[in-house]
């Protein structure tokens, strides 16, 4: 297969414009030459002209001529004239007067070499049997009994002063080639966009990068390249938003299947616990009929708490998928802080939801958070349960530490033992216990800590956990303040 080698789109624009400028200057060169030589050989011949009309007017007022050739010799003397000649004859070939070597009378013996008039009596450049060459006029008297030949040998002087000056030459091909070039410029100029369009296309193509933005030029087509340009960058910016965005919804959405994959796995194993141990009691007491009461009572309490732990487990599963699967769906409303933790700290007494801590809380009255009652109610209770179960310390409390304008910023804390540092990251994860053995026999589900994040992001705030310096743990966390009436 051969392939056509395609022309250059500026050569395409540039070379019908030169052909053109070369044509015009063609015929401009044609006709300046074509004028100027005819003007010049219009000098000269005119002096030869005034020659014969001097001679014939001489012969019509019946003077002689030899005072006129004495004259025209002295006139003529060291310019191109200085050699002519002047030959007068009758109409019958009689030779009456000459200055210098005769001309031959009849036209056959001169050999019109090049012809410069027309007519009878013209001007001619002739060469004589000898073979050399004149510049010729002719002339003869209106009777036509006198006919006069005036000649000037064709020597280099004479062909210089009929010739066009080599300088005019110049000028003019020095005019087409800077024409050209302005034209080759301008071209260049104008093409220059759609050259470094083409550049663009294909380096768009193949995945390259193009760096000739700035180099369009600043005309009206290099403003639409721009413009093209820029609206493909913004295009390919798009792109890769929507490909950064898609790898980051399917990453979540892997992350999310994680997650309910672990989730599971851990939901069973903290199900078939329970379940296992009401299984061995159920079998036990049924395989003795004869068990004491007692024993029969100590078995069915044990089976009881162990439907306990897994009813409270089967309820934070339900809480933590209300919350992950719909958050948006919560109802919000205008919750006093304050009112909360009051009636918190109210029913601690009935409830022994804090054990043996002593609870204290700080928050300022009017301190209004946008919120579910519910939602923020149990993750306060599920700290103060986990302090209660896991601190070791005596004191548990809440108290609000700032404020912003869109933001209330509260500190739990208890005075305990705190936890090592290396399982402060790990602490929200689900069903992760700091010691497992402990925790189990405590009866924790290992969904409290989780599902105190998981409100707290509901509701649009953040939290974090450390040490503190006097020991124990401190929660911080943010809610949103109620803007509403």
């Amino acid at each position: 297969m051969v392939l056509k080698r395609r022309i250059n789109y500026h050569w395409q624009l540039f070379l019908p414009i030169a052909l053109c400028l070369c044509v015009v200057f063609g015929l401009i060169i044609w006709y300046q030459y074509k004028r100027e030589a005819d003007y010049r050989a219009e000098m000269l011949t005119s002096q030869l002209d005034m020659i014969n009309r001097r001679v014939l007017k001489a012969y019509e007022n019946d003077q002689t001529i030899r005072p006129l050739y004495v004259f025209l010799s002295s006139y003529f003397a060291g310019s191109v004239y200085e050699d002519v000649r002047i030959t007068v004859y009758q109409n019958d070939g009689t030779l009456k007067y000459s200055l210098g070597i005769p001309m031959p009378f009849s036209s056959d013996d001169l050999k019109v070499v090049k012809r410069i008039d027309t007519g009878d009596y013209g001007r001619d450049v002739v060469s004589d049997p000898s073979g050399d060459t004149f510049f010729i006029s002719r002339a003869a008297s209106p009777d036509g009994r006198i006919i006069v030949l005036s000649a000037l040998p064709f020597d280099a002087d004479v062909s210089d002063a009929i010739d066009v000056d080599s300088t005019v030459w110049l000028v003019i091909i020095s005019c087409m080639i800077f024409t050209l070039f302005i034209a080759y410029y301008f071209t260049h100029m104008l093409t220059r966009s759609v050259t470094l369009l083409k550049d663009f296309a294909y380096r768009a193509a193949t995945g390259g990068h193009f760096t000739g933005y700035d180099k369009f030029p600043r005309n009206e087509l290099g403003d639409i390249s721009r413009q093209i340009v820029a609206l493909y960058n913004e295009r390919e910016r798009a792109i890769e938003q929507i490909r950064k965005e898609r790898k980051v919804a399917i990453h979540a959405i892997e992350e999310k299947a994680r997650v309910t994959r672990q989730m599971t796995n851990n939901i069973n194993h903290e199900i078939k616990t329970p379940v296992g141990i009401v299984r061995g009691y159920l079998e036990s007491i049924l395989g003795d009929p004869d068990m004491d009461s007692a024993t029969r009572t100590r078995f069915l309490e044990r089976m009881l708490s162990n439907i306990e732990r897994l009813t409270n487990l089967l309820n934070d599963v339900s809480t933590m998928t209300r919350l992950e699967n719909g958050g948006d769906k919560i109802a919000v409303a205008k919750v006093d802080m304050y009112d909360l933790v009051y009636q918190i700290d109210y029913d601690m007494p009935a409830n022994n939801l804090a054990g043996s801590l002593e609870f204290s809380f700080d928050i300022p009255l009017e301190c209004y958070v946008a919120g579910n009652y519910g939602l923020i109610n149990g993750m306060i209770c599920s700290l103060i349960r986990n302090a209660a179960m896991y601190s070791g310390g005596t004191k548990v409390g809440i108290r609000l530490i700032s404020e912003s304008d869109r933001f209330y910023m509260f500190a739990f804390y208890d005075n305990g033992k705190g936890v090592a540092e290396e399982h402060i990251p790990h602490l929200f994860e689900r069903f992760f216990r700091v010691d497992t053995g402990r925790s189990r026999k405590q009866g924790g589900t290992g969904l409290g800590l989780p599902i105190v994040r998981s409100t707290v992001i509901t509701h649009g705030g953040t939290i974090s956990v450390h040490n503190r310096s006097t020991g124990g743990l401190e929660f911080i966390f943010s809610l949103p303040k109620w803007t509403g009436d």
